[in-house]
């Protein structure tokens, strides 16, 4: 299990240069977390797309949907109290050290592309590339 962050969400769902390596995480660790607020950023990243005119209104429908399905039961909340302590001992917004304080609560690796969390948080944020090197099959 590993908590995603809307990017590594995004880069599933969304054509990109990550997206391969995404769904390759996908198949080596198929139970992906996140805390609540992964919708709303997940709608807000679907929103440029469809303002862009990157994606039709439908396509936009479909991604959520299927990214909803692939996060059915998975949305945790954490506690204000545990964030707050991570904003203070970081420079990282509240958004991010929300996906830490899931990844720290449940004592699992946080996949982001990230660098301020990747720096500030090395011992539980890890890159796509480096969480498959260190968990494929060799």
């Amino acid at each position: 299990m590993i908590v995603a962050d809307t990017n590594t969400i995004a880069y599933l769902y969304l054509n990109s240069d990550k997206s391969a390596q995404a769904e390759q995480l996908l198949m080596l660790e198929p139970k992906w977390i996140a805390p609540g607020l992964w919708k709303s950023e997940f709608r807000s990243v679907l929103s440029h797309y469809l303002h862009k005119n990157l994606l039709t209104f439908d396509e936009v429908l479909l991604i959520v949907q299927q990214a909803e399905s692939l996060m059915l039961d998975s949305d945790y909340e954490v506690s204000s109290a545990h964030i707050l302590q991570l904003v203070n001992a970081s420079n990282c917004s509240a958004y991010d050290c929300e996906f830490v304080a899931l990844a720290k609560l449940v004592n699992i690796p946080l996949i982001t592309a990230d660098k301020k969390v990747l720096n500030a948080f090395p011992t539980i944020a890890q890159t796509i590339t480096d969480f498959i090197a260190k968990n494929s099959p060799t």
